[in-house]
């Protein structure tokens, strides 16, 4: 189902949550949603401003890049006839991108769902993250893989980091030429997190590409 507004937005489900795309296509500027890195706020702010939003059917909501990359990529080469659109993603710093994860699935309410993590401190959820097959708890995917450039050379073209607000939002008033004010939204619960050095490590090894990712975006 296709219904009209002023930009283009897409909605796709990436472990079990619904994660908007934006596309704004006369500034050729397609913004990716990384799961966990405070873009709903972006988005709430920008849909306004848009053209279509894409609700069914639900193989064209599942998508991260790769699957932008397969579907929407030709699609919107075809109608525009050129290949320079762009695309946007937020990374966060691996370790707050887990805690917001596990504070998010510790909120009121989930105690009794599959997903909850109230049994479990923030050391096990993250040492079963790091396992070959995360148990449905822990099972939160991946901002490495979410943004995995395509063998076709398909990647994201502005990498921004969820610590670098300003930057984003100077960004993104210049290119999409709006301004605009950003509502407090999806926010975690406020739940002291340590992680112990032992933990620490092992993740640092098993999630080596998240780390990497992270640090090769500029700080500023």
């Amino acid at each position: 189902m296709v219904k009209p507004c002023r930009d283009m937005v897409f909605f796709f489900c990436f472990k079990g949550k619904w994660w908007p795309m934006l596309v704004f296509w006369k500034q050729k500027l397609v913004f990716l949603s990384v799961p966990k890195t405070g873009t709903t706020a972006f988005q709430h702010a920008l849909a306004p401003h848009a053209d279509m939003v894409i609700l069914d059917p639900p193989q064209l909501k599942h998508a991260p890049l790769y699957r932008y990359n397969r579907f929407f990529r030709p699609m919107f080469e075809k109608a525009a006839k050129t290949d320079d659109m762009e695309t946007l993603a937020v990374v966060r710093e691996p370790i707050s991108w887990l805690g917001s994860w596990y504070r998010y699935r510790r909120r009121p309410g989930l105690e009794s769902h599959r997903n909850s993590t109230h049994k479990y401190s923030f050391d096990e959820f993250v040492l079963a993250y790091t396992q070959p097959k995360p148990p449905a708890f822990a099972n939160v995917g991946s901002q490495a893989k979410f943004i995995e450039p395509r063998p076709n050379g398909t990647a994201v073209t502005h990498l921004f980091r969820y610590e670098n607000q300003e930057a984003l939002l100077a960004f993104l008033q210049k290119r999409l030429d709006v301004q605009f004010t950003l509502p407090r939204l999806n926010v975690s619960p406020a739940i002291p997190l340590q992680l112990s050095a032992e933990i620490e490590q092992r993740l640092r090894q098993h999630c080596a590409a998240e780390f990497a990712l992270w640090n090769a975006i500029a700080p500023g």
